[in-house]
């Protein structure tokens, strides 16, 4: 099957779903993974003396590091306004993600849940983006994603060190996708490509926080007990 993970910055993706996006592909699926902005607003780049522009393209290196480690089957970075989203019509960010998921035609989409997890303006706009996407598309066309999931934490990993990070109660989760060792090390090594970032990693605990499982939300679904795949129950469209 074909997954699109949407997430609004760079490491996004690699801050816990890394390991289950490795699962995915060893157990042969495809995913991508659509990013809104370069992250070059980070306050990190003030350690660095980089610019906006400059931390923004550090980081777009960084990210193809993480493609190659994981072996996403595609990513598409955009160059969006990072720590601006609120601040955009969401109608065009709307656009632009309806366009590139008629152009993927996934069968699942991930994004956020809604919490955004550490609550950030961009990652709560990303939520509400992409589950409007989603609904548009389900009510118009015939290939719309079967499933929407979003990303979460679950209780036992709120203890997170320096950071307060939301989380999804048990009645929430509809998935836990176990990793293997192969797949927590391959997450291990995305984090690793975030050279710039590895105080941030260190002090936010998230491998630890990861542990041997990753957590989902599906939104307008309901599994209990909880499904080990964000594909179970789907058949593939191809």
């Amino acid at each position: 099957m074909k997954i699109l993970y949407i997430f609004p910055h760079p490491d996004d993706e690699s801050f816990g779903p890394a390991p289950a996006i490795a699962a995915q592909l060893r157990q042969g699926h495809q995913v991508f993974l659509l990013t809104y902005t370069r992250g070059g607003a980070t306050k990190v780049r003030h350690q660095y003396g980089y610019t906006v522009e400059e931390m923004g393209k550090i980081r777009y290196k960084e990210m193809l590091d993480v493609a190659d480690v994981l072996g996403l089957t595609g990513m598409q970075v955009l160059d969006l306004p990072d720590s601006g989203l609120k601040d955009m019509d969401p109608i065009e960010i709307e656009d632009i993600t309806e366009n590139h998921i008629r152009n993927i035609v996934p069968d699942v989409v991930v994004t956020y849940a809604v919490h955004g997890i550490s609550g950030f303006h961009d990652h709560l706009v990303s939520h509400a983006v992409v589950k409007r996407v989603y609904s548009k598309l389900r009510r118009e066309w015939d290939n719309a994603p079967s499933r929407l999931a979003f990303f979460t934490l679950a209780q036992s990993e709120k203890d997170d060190g320096k950071f307060t990070l939301q989380v999804s109660s048990e009645d929430e989760i509809d998935c836990g996708t176990p990793l293997s060792g192969e797949d927590i090390e391959k997450g291990a090594r995305a984090l690793d490509c975030y050279r710039t970032y590895q105080q941030v990693i260190k002090e936010a605990r998230v491998l630890e926080r990861t542990g041997d499982t990753v957590y989902f939300e599906f939104f307008q679904e309901s599994f209990s007990p909880h499904v080990t795949s964000i594909c179970d129950g789907l058949q593939d469209s191809e």
